[in-house]
């Protein structure tokens, strides 16, 4: 099948201040050491990946204080002129919305809001072409998802998590292109899975080793799929499908329990939700 990339917007934030100062997922371990230039050099290999196949990239300032910041995905989620900014579950991450909804109120944002329930943007909100996939389970309160629901005037579907490894939507699922997903179906509960393989009957299906390298948190145009380059198994299933993978190493932010997705937040268009 032919696929097209389409040119996309992407929010990132330079890991100056990346660290592991304490654990709130099971991937982080404040024990073990961080290099924080190395993390520095991973991120601006990620970003030059974007430039060079012509998206546009703007960057948050990294603040003090804010080790996960890094992580720009779970600021807010945007679609056209609508943001809504996150809510963070735990209390070392809160600082990180104000921080998003400055920068997107001085960028002309018009339909500016933070949510009211705990919700941690595109963590657990995907974008697909009909739906906003919304997961919940370990960080977003179930009622964020009417509450984006109402806010964007889009359905949104609510899936559950039930692996603590796969904490958020976007370290088992990942948007390919409008109708296509990949996903592990053992992050997810029973009735999650059964929405999943309704809504997407093309979607690809990863497996353990895919999932434990968080292959499945990566960023798609609809053409080029860039993900952790030890995703192997998911690459080679990408390109029989169409797609291009492009492999990066963000093995020093992974200490963190993030990847691809995480450190990118994508300002979706209105004319291009996928």
């Amino acid at each position: 099948m032919r696929r097209t990339a389409r040119p996309r917007h992407y929010l990132m934030c330079r890991p100056a201040h990346f660290d592991v100062a304490y654990s709130i997922n099971p991937w982080m371990d404040p024990t073990k050491p961080v290099d924080t230039q190395l993390a520095i050099a991973q991120w601006e290999q990620l970003r030059k990946v974007y430039e060079s196949l012509g998206h546009t990239v703007d960057t948050i300032d990294p603040l003090p204080g804010l080790p996960d910041m890094v992580f720009a995905a779970n600021g807010a989620t945007v679609i056209g002129d609508r943001a809504l900014v996150a809510r963070f579950r735990n209390a070392e991450r809160a600082e990180e919305a104000v921080a998003h909804h400055n920068w997107l109120r001085d960028r002309g944002f018009r339909r500016l809001r933070t949510a009211g329930f705990v919700n941690e943007g595109e963590g657990d909100y995907l974008v697909t072409d009909d739906w906003i996939l919304a997961g919940t389970g370990f960080r977003s309160d179930p009622r964020s998802h009417t509450e984006a629901q109402e806010f964007f005037e889009r359905p949104v579907i609510s899936l559950r998590l039930v692996d603590p490894n796969y904490y958020h939507l976007d370290t088992a699922l990942a948007v390919l292109d409008r109708k296509t997903i990949a996903y592990y179906p053992e992050a997810f509960s029973p009735g999650s899975r059964a929405v999943l393989r309704r809504l997407f009957t093309d979607a690809i299906v990863a497996d353990d080793a895919t999932a434990a390298v968080f292959g499945l948190n990566a960023v798609s145009d609809g053409h080029n799929v860039v993900l952790p380059h030890n995703a192997t198994d998911l690459a080679g299933v990408l390109e029989r499908r169409g797609f291009n993978p492009i492999g990066v190493d963000l093995s020093e932010l992974l200490k963190a329990g993030g990847s691809v997705k995480c450190c990118t937040m994508e300002l979706h268009s209105t004319s291009s939700a996928d």
